[in-house]
């Protein structure tokens, strides 16, 4: 097994707890936009799932490293990206692909980095 796949194994349960952790806090975020600045259902909603984002980013650092962990938490600029693309019909350059394609090249190798 090379140093990659070792680092995605051991840190395999943290990671998934971690990208998890992202997609509900860029929906978080995705409902306060929605909110329009006011209070209402989606101001809450919002609310709960950064919440909940936050609560599985913490535990998600039980299973494994920080220092792979923490910037996994970038793939949250990915679901962004996409839910404003697809909920809020906001528009996607050509640099927003290539930004999106390096972060999750970037969030795989620094996943596979722990060893």
């Amino acid at each position: 097994m090379n140093k990659f796949t070792r680092s995605i194994k051991d840190n395999g349960l943290g990671i998934s707890l971690m990208v998890l952790a992202a997609l509900q806090t860029a929906l978080g975020q995705m409902f306060w936009k929605m909110s329009g600045g006011e209070i209402n259902f989606y101001l809450l909603l919002g609310f709960f799932l950064y919440s909940l984002g936050a609560v599985l980013m913490i535990v998600s650092f039980r299973f494994g490293s920080l220092s792979v962990l923490h910037p996994l938490l970038s793939i949250g600029y990915v679901f962004a990206l996409f839910f404003g693309s697809i909920i809020l019909q906001e528009t996607i350059t050509e640099s927003n692909l290539i930004g999106t394609f390096l972060i999750i090249v970037g969030a795989a190798l620094i996943g596979g980095g722990d060893n």
